[in-house]
């Protein structure tokens, strides 16, 4: 299942893009605050308890700086694509590489916490589907042709459970999987945070943007 639902998440993404065309970004904004709140709430309740758990504090607490650090690095590629902002304009027919790598890193990483824990994987999905989304509006809406949309969203949906297969699958991982846990925490830390904020207009009050960070948070208490 850990395999399999990422990938769907995806595909079902791009399928709806594809057929329905939205144009409502305000429900895609809703859905994005939503999931950045249930995803931060997650990395609180079940990612950080973990990794501090018989484990040098300072050693993790670097690590996951780290990965704010390298989340900041990849969105200089991928304009920040991983929290549902597109700022590329592809100009060209080219497949767009450097937003695809860092697009990958950042699925790849995000896998490995998924290991033997539900709730992480429900909040990995719930995150991937409004970016999907966003992801597949861009690349719909570009000049690149069909197979190579096809293609950069058939690999993309594989980069998670490549994540998730490395992690359950290394000997190194098995010894030393909480060092890349703590890794993927900062990059989840970054995200989220980033998500909530931008998904504001203007950093107005908005009720309907607070109701679905609290709901994002009580699910993600209950689950």
């Amino acid at each position: 299942m850990m395999f399999a639902v990422p990938i769907l998440a995806v595909w079902a993404s791009f399928a709806f893009v594809w057929t329905i065309k939205p144009k409502n970004k305000k429900n895609i904004t809703l859905l994005l605050a939503f999931s950045g709140a249930f995803l931060l709430a997650l990395t609180f309740f079940e990612l950080l308890p973990e990794v501090y758990e018989n484990n040098n504090p300072k050693t993790i607490a670097l690590l996951i700086l780290a990965g704010i650090l390298l989340q900041v690095f990849l969105e200089f590629f991928s304009k920040g694509a991983e929290h549902g902002h597109m700022h590329i304009d592809l100009q060209e027919n080219k497949f767009p590489i450097l937003l695809f790598l860092s697009l990958a890193i950042h699925a790849l990483i995000e896998g490995v916490p998924i290991d033997g824990n539900n709730s992480i994987l429900y909040g990995i999905v719930i995150h991937k589907i409004p970016v999907a989304i966003i992801l597949s509006i861009f690349l719909v809406n570009s000049k690149m042709k069909t197979g190579l949309v096809i293609l950069f969203i058939t690999t993309f949906s594989f980069m998670t459970p490549l994540g998730s297969y490395i992690a359950t699958q290394s000997s190194w991982m098995e010894n030393n999987g909480y060092l890349m846990t703590a890794l993927a925490i900062g990059v989840f830390l970054h995200i989220s945070t980033v998500i909530l904020f931008e998904s504001s207009q203007g950093h107005s009050f908005n009720l309907g943007k607070l109701i679905v960070i609290m709901l994002g948070i009580g699910i993600a208490y209950l689950v």
